[in-house]
């Protein structure tokens, strides 16, 4: 199943639809994406982005990354919302190569999971009382959009594997990614060997780490984001659909 969506400038654009969850409901097709930075739209990207009927963008990214490489082109036709959940500014580029770099970007997760519970809370707020398709997205789809993605699926009741399996795809992009770098970057290399990546490891940690800290995922969004029972109940009721199709966007 290739859940990217095509494009010529974005590299990760993804459905989050089709996972199967605990009680037998199914992450409606359609209804909520994930992506690498918006701003990035132009030409028949843009037409088709437009043609996913998305009403609601969440960026994910630090106002001074959104004022050097732009924002969804004509933010106002959208509901645009900015919830920064990093606060810790790093260059992954720039990691020092004899690090343990799944373990470094796991403690990087760490900190936005304590610094931005606020703003994630906000986002699955958003997501939650959206009244059509949503995505939200970082620079490159893949830490702070993939810590949005676990924390969704994993609400949603979707398998571990799978919430895994999820985050690991942005592997599929990582040529392009690097690619992006290199343009922007001419002549050099990323000092450090992962970048770009996005293998499943990493998020098993974030995942330890958080059962070892709240006892579960849902411990972390109930004891430290505040989520609330009913944004929890409006985003299954959103997001979710049976086998009689009922569920997800209109």
């Amino acid at each position: 199943m290739n859940r990217h969506v095509a494009f010529e400038g974005l590299h990760n654009f993804r459905d989050m639809g089709g996972y199967r969850c605990a009680d037998g409901r199914t992450v409606a097709w359609r209804t909520l994406y994930r992506s690498d930075s918006l701003g990035k739209l132009r030409g028949a990207d843009w037409e088709r982005f437009l043609e996913l009927g998305v009403g609601t963008v969440i960026d994910l990214r630090y106002p001074w990354e959104i004022e050097a490489k732009g924002r969804v082109p004509e933010a106002e036709r959208f509901h645009y919302v900015n919830l920064s959940i990093e606060h810790r500014p790093y260059d992954q580029a720039a990691i020092d190569p004899d690090l343990d770099p799944w373990r470094y970007l796991a403690d990087r997760f760490a900190e936005v999971t304590e610094d931005g519970a606020e703003e994630i809370r906000q986002v699955l707020e958003e997501i939650a009382g959206a009244p059509g398709p949503v995505v939200f997205h970082c620079a490159s789809g893949k830490d702070r959009t993939g810590l949005i993605g676990m924390l969704v699926l994993t609400l949603l009741g979707v398998g571990r594997e799978e919430v895994l399996a999820d985050f690991a795809l942005t592997e599929l992009a990582t040529e392009r990614l690097i690619g992006d770098w290199r343009a922007a970057h001419p002549g050099r290399e990323p000092q450090w060997p992962g970048y770009g990546r996005a293998p499943a490891v990493i998020m098993e940690l974030v995942l330890a780490d958080l059962e070892t800290r709240y006892g579960s995922v849902r411990g972390y969004l109930e004891d430290r984001v505040k989520l609330s029972d009913r944004t929890a109940e409006r985003l299954r009721a959103r997001l979710l659909t049976g086998a009689n199709g009922n569920g997800g966007a209109a």
